[in-house]
């Protein structure tokens, strides 16, 4: 007969760890504030310019107010230094910019984009910001898929900003097209740029992607998120992100092919097919640019870009070092930029370029500190992905599939920086800031001081690596 001791060899069953509710409203307020820079103008469409002003700077005081609470651990010698670079050469051009008033008000957007961006990555840990990017992507997958079909079943005909229900001078001046059922119509979600949505689904398709590699819960329900996800990005039909899908996918072949890798100079071969392939496919996509872009519905100057590169570039010239000034995006009510370029009878609020606008707003030394950013960024980015996780004589660790996360943003924002000025605000500037800092803050995942303060995933205690020493053995990443 078995005898309960009053003396057991291991500690008394409890209950399991949970996240506690605090953690709980944080990731919460991340995954807020995600979502607004994914959705981008969905919230001037729906509720104007004024309130999603208010809106945005609340939320960048509130962040700002968390990370004086929550004090994660940050390591300040190791802060972004290009971005911080890049934001003090745009603030120092306020003392000659030729339009201050705009200069002024962009530079507050950048500030509280930047400051969101570090706060995100210092409050959350590798695995919970993967998680959370995933849900901030759902709500607009979801949003966007039932604006659409309200749209289309309940008003049934286009709608303008502002849910205003008639008709305009030009079809580019609509919220929403009522497309969803006129295949194959382009759609433009709740963002109402069929140029945005396209880009934002795709990164959806990556994240959904790996989390699914990643060993997430729920997988069925993964799959359908990412069948929306394709819908989307292939009803956006936008040019830019199919070139950026193609990126993503050399570089996802790329960096698989790297991870095989086992001898020192195996790689080398990687390395060249990777540069031939990437030149033939830009000198082939240039010599055949008629009939691609005809296929894709495009005209071969890229929709009337390289009228609107024309006039910023002449711009650009008359002060090539310094610039006019920043201004991300253009306002179109400052008299610099009020029928300066029109298209399609409305202003134009970017140069379709982020070089080319860089160039025209800081000059030269403005595209070498961009230069420099996105160099910066690409290069870690690569290495955290293709790199096997080491940090003392263990060289067995296996690679995760969070960690392909940046290197696959970073191809997706280079192309979509070749014909839209995106990444400089918004989720393209937010993303690169973020998932730069998070990588010299963090350069292994669940492994540090940032990973470890919060290492709960899915109401169960993370396994915490043990803490860094000279011969020191960690566990395994999960």
């Amino acid at each position: 007969m078995a005898v309960h001791s009053k003396h057991p060899a291991s500690a008394p069953p409890g209950p399991p760890v949970r996240e506690k509710t605090g953690h709980l409203l944080l990731r919460g307020w991340c995954i807020f504030v995600l979502f607004m820079s994914l959705s981008g103008t969905a919230w001037v469409n729906a509720i104007g310019e004024l309130p999603t002003a208010v809106v945005t700077i609340a939320g960048g005081v509130l962040s700002a107010l968390l990370w004086a609470v929550v004090r994660p651990p940050v390591q300040w010698r190791r802060l972004p230094w290009f971005v911080v670079s890049y934001v003090l050469w745009a603030t120092l051009s306020l003392t000659w910019s030729a339009w201050p008033q705009t200069t002024a008000i962009t530079l507050l957007l950048l500030y509280i984009t930047t400051l969101q961006a570090l706060f995100i990555g210092s409050v959350l840990t590798w695995r919970e910001l993967v998680r959370a990017i995933a849900s901030a992507l759902k709500w607009v997958v979801a949003l966007s898929i039932l604006f659409e079909l309200w749209v289309s079943v309940v008003i049934g005909k286009p709608i303008l900003p502002g849910w205003v229900v008639e008709k305009a001078d030009d079809p580019i001046e609509y919220w929403s097209r009522d497309n969803l059922f006129d295949f194959p119509e382009r759609l433009q979600g709740i963002m109402g740029s069929a140029n945005l949505l396209g880009p934002v689904a795709l990164l959806a398709i990556v994240v959904f992607a790996i989390r699914l590699a990643s060993g997430a819960p729920r997988r069925v329900a993964l799959w359908i998120w990412i069948a929306l996800a394709a819908f989307l990005f292939v009803r956006a039909s936008s040019a830019t992100a199919y070139l950026a899908a193609a990126a993503v996918a050399v570089v996802l072949v790329t960096v698989l092919l790297m991870r095989r890798a086992t001898r020192p100079g195996e790689r080398t071969k990687f390395y060249v097919g990777y540069v031939v392939v990437g030149a033939g496919g830009l000198v082939t996509l240039w010599l055949l640019r008629d009939s691609l872009f005809t296929a894709l519905g495009r005209s071969s100057d890229l929709t009337g870009r390289e009228r609107i590169w024309e006039a910023v570039l002449a711009r650009a010239a008359e002060r090539p070092w310094v610039g006019w000034g920043f201004a991300t995006p253009w306002i179109p009510s400052d008299p610099a930029f009020d029928g300066w370029i029109v298209d399609h009878g409305q202003t134009v609020m970017q140069a379709h370029s982020m070089w080319i606008d860089v160039s025209m707003q800081l000059g030269i030394v403005g595209v070498v500190l961009l230069a420099l950013l996105f160099f910066a960024f690409i290069w870690r980015s690569w290495f955290f992905a293709v790199d096997r996780p080491r940090w003392d004589l263990r060289a067995d660790r296996p690679y995760s599939p969070l960690t392909l996360l940046p290197t696959l943003v970073g191809a997706i924002l280079l192309v979509q920086g070749l014909a839209e000025s995106s990444p400089l605000l918004l989720w393209g500037w937010l993303f690169l800031v973020m998932l730069g800092g998070k990588i010299k803050q963090s350069p292994h995942v669940g492994v540090g001081p940032a990973e470890q303060s919060a290492a709960i995933e899915r109401g169960e205690a993370v396994p915490a690596e043990e803490p860094v020493r000279p011969g020191g053995a960690a566990g395994p990443d999960a």
